[in-house]
């Protein structure tokens, strides 16, 4: 993998810290002896869904759950549909990896049932914003649990600008990118509201195998698609997508980053041998991206510079993953023939 280190992506904002005083005034509302409940899931079972609305306001009645990011909503969404009452912490386009929580944060999940995160240390706002909010009453649900990481499957080419402080330490963290692992991810998000209300278990079970079915046709799809362009190498801006990848037989050769202001001529030097080296087919970009510099790269290089979504941010109907999903797939179909 190729590391040239990204800043800030544009069109992605961050949020501002906690006020002590906002910490102080929510921490009053809540009190009960129970613990927080960490659920560990993983069976089978599975939704489409209509359109979704990001942050609905609560309604009484309904289980309140909170999601942390886009693709865990989509999928949460998925199953709930008008069961509960879903929302979600992150909004769309903004970086996840390095979000600061906001005092509606606290807030929410403080009168929430059920928190659902993603995992595998990428949401790593929560801990705090979770122990600030003072619910016992909250069950989370990790829904990696079940689902081997992946740190490194591709060549490593490292570069003079290393850096440490993007590393995912308990391994890649983007598995939602792969409808296998989503489908798994599905399953978890399915157990864990079957167990906070069991009252909905049969319209859960229902709108979630539905899901699933498709999620399996997508993966299918995939599968046939790209069987024909076996070993294909890819460059990525973005190292979002060693799942995908590895699922389908590819190569992410450059998990790479890009600085806030420019490329160095050492990033630069290490891609272009790098695209020698393993003779790279194509060259990706992501939504959200300032390209100028990539396209110059890619223009040196000789290659198409196009774009993989990591649907980090989109649309808030659950449908919109499929959409996003097949739109990968005809990129990688194209980039790799």
């Amino acid at each position: 993998m190729i590391r040239i280190y990204r800043g800030t992506k544009t069109g992605r904002q961050r949020s501002g810290i906690l006020s002590l005083v906002s910490l102080l005034m929510l921490s009053i509302t809540i009190g009960c002896n129970q613990s927080n409940k960490n659920l560990s899931i993983s069976t089978e079972t599975s939704p489409p869904v209509k359109e979704a609305v990001s942050i609905p306001s609560g309604q009484s009645g309904k289980t309140k759950v909170v999601t942390t990011f886009l693709p865990v909503y989509l999928f949460t969404k998925a199953v709930a549909r008008d069961a509960a009452d879903v929302k979600i912490l992150v909004p769309p386009g903004t970086e996840v990896h390095d979000y600061q929580a906001t005092p509606d944060n606290v807030k929410a999940i403080a009168t929430a049932n059920v928190l659902i995160k993603n995992g595998l240390g990428l949401e790593e706002f929560l801990e705090d914003t979770v122990k600030n909010a003072q619910n016992p009453k909250l069950t989370e649900i990790d829904t990696s649990k079940g689902i081997k990481a992946l740190n490194q499957i591709s060549p490593v080419e490292t570069t003079a600008t290393a850096e440490k402080d993007h590393d995912h330490a308990d391994g890649n963290p983007h598995i939602w990118l792969d409808p296998v692992l989503a489908k798994q991810q599905v399953v978890n998000i399915l157990q864990g509201l079957i167990i906070a209300d069991p009252a909905n278990k049969a319209t859960y079970e229902a709108n979630a195998a539905a899901y699933i079915k498709e999620l399996e046709s997508l993966n299918n799809e995939f599968q046939q698609t790209l069987q024909k362009t076996p070993n294909c190498t890819f460059v990525t801006f973005h190292d979002a997508f060693p799942y995908l990848a590895q699922r389908y037989k590819l190569k992410q050769l450059a998990v790479v980053e890009i600085p806030e202001d420019q490329l160095s001529p050492t990033d630069v030097q290490k891609a272009v041998n790098a695209v020698k080296k393993y003779k790279v087919k194509a060259l990706f970009s992501e939504p959200g991206l300032d390209n100028k510099l990539l396209k110059s790269l890619s223009q040196d290089l000789k290659l198409t510079l196009r774009t993989l979504d990591s649907l980090e941010t989109g649309k808030t109907d659950p449908r919109y993953y499929f959409q996003a999903m097949k739109a990968n797939l005809q990129t990688l179909a194209t980039a790799c023939n």
